[in-house]
């Protein structure tokens, strides 16, 4: 379960809960009800505990099986948070690599963070349906089917979908942070 894995890393890092709270702006009491997995974090608060612990989002879902280098579409580790209108699903094999890709679909009107956050590296996206309107730093662009961005995402960003239809897009981050 997500709880058990946060808290087996923040073990193994010799972090309490206050420390790990200091480090990501979230209360002890909260921390300790998402190790308990008596609350889910949202994809704000479970990027900063893992921002906070040194590992991607994704690490939270990954198994220790050696992974296959293909990745079959009914078996993609998916990560969608309750509440939210976003699911990522990771289309690399794992995240031991130089670089990790993954396919995001956003609900109409629907939005990938409550404030626009950065990140280590650099990402590019490709819009394959849908309409996305990225905010990056102080522009905010449209790209529609087809269109692509690349940034250096130390750069605060944040996606919107604003066609009628579902976003789907592909987004290809170095180095793996998701």
């Amino acid at each position: 379960m997500l709880g058990d894995t946060i808290r087996r890393i923040r073990a193994e890092k010799n972090l309490s809960l206050r420390d790990l709270a200091e480090k990501t702006e979230l209360t002890p009491s909260f921390l300790s009800q998402v190790e308990r997995d008596l609350a889910e974090p949202s994809i704000t608060s479970l990027r900063k505990i893992a921002d906070a612990l040194g590992v991607p989002i994704f690490y939270f879902l990954m198994d220790n099986e050696k992974p296959s280098p293909v990745v079959r579409k009914n078996e993609r580790k998916a990560l969608k948070m309750p509440e939210s209108h976003l699911l990522y699903e990771l289309l690399s094999p794992d995240l031991n690599r130089s670089m990790e890709v993954w396919m995001g679909k956003l609900d109409p009107g629907a939005v990938s963070c409550d404030i626009p956050l950065s990140h280590p590296g650099e990402e590019c996206i490709v819009v394959l349906e849908g309409s996305m309107e990225i905010q990056l730093g102080e522009d905010t662009y449209i790209l529609e089917n087809g269109d692509s961005i690349y940034y250096f995402g130390a750069v605060p960003h944040k996606l919107k979908s604003v066609g009628e239809k579902q976003l789907v897009f592909i987004s290809c981050i170095t180095p793996p942070m998701f």
